[in-house]
């Protein structure tokens, strides 16, 4: 799919003075997004941005792109691995 952003020409020019390749920024951004929101996984993120595992991860990390844990989720993930491991 081919996506098209129409930007006013002096905004156009500020983000890329600022942020070099305007292109690949507003790619970013919308894996980024995609992570956030849970609609792309991290494995996704890596392919649309031509990414191996650990460039990935540490884009994710550098954009603080982290998904929703809570100490629920940690207390059923601990017990899974508990019952998992037969503690």
């Amino acid at each position: 799919m081919h996506v098209a952003i129409e930007l006013p020409e002096d905004i156009a020019r500020q983000l890329t003075s600022s942020w070099g390749d305007m292109p690949r920024r507003a790619l970013e951004a919308v894996a980024l997004e995609g992570y956030r929101s849970g609609a792309l996984s991290r494995s996704q993120v890596g392919l649309l941005l031509g990414l191996n595992f650990w460039a990935t991860e540490d884009l994710l990390k550098e954009k603080q792109a982290y998904l929703p844990y809570s100490e629920s989720d940690l207390a059923r993930d601990r017990a899974e691995l508990d019952s998992a491991l037969g503690a």
